[in-house]
């Protein structure tokens, strides 16, 4: 539980509801960094073990090292999929700019649109230098 502020007074049930909503936030975003985090480290811990044995002794198959090097860059190839999996707002940003991620509902920018809103030239108030001054 979440303790509550004396200065927050809120009903039993709204309390009850809204510590409970942010326990499962809470939940859901440790779940997701604790998903990545094994994931960086189940492939890159044995990497970094077998760099430093090879700095050591030398003892290390060339074959060995480049398969640990691959499990590694593996894992970089995983992020771009546990991401959507776990993150709500990755998956609708997502959506917005690749095709075959977007909902047949949601409208496609137009190339215009998104230019002026990148390159900041869209309709904005008139200003003069002196009163950017």
């Amino acid at each position: 539980q979440v303790p509550r502020a004396p200065s927050q007074p809120l009903a039993g049930s709204e309390s009850r509801r809204f510590t409970n909503k942010h326990s499962k936030k809470a939940l859901k975003a440790s779940l997701t960094l604790g998903i990545l985090l094994g994931m960086f480290f189940v492939a890159w811990l044995p990497f970094f073990i077998t760099n430093v044995a090879q700095a050591v002794c030398g003892c290390v198959p060339a074959g060995f090292f480049d398969v640990l090097t691959w499990l590694g860059y593996c894992n970089s190839t995983m992020n771009p999929i546990i991401y959507p999996l776990f993150m709500r707002d990755f998956k609708r940003a997502m959506g917005k700019f690749l095709p075959c991620c977007r909902r047949s509902a949601e409208p496609r920018p137009s190339a215009i649109s998104l230019s002026m809103r990148n390159s900041n030239s869209g309709p904005r108030a008139a200003t003069s230098l002196k009163n950017v001054l």
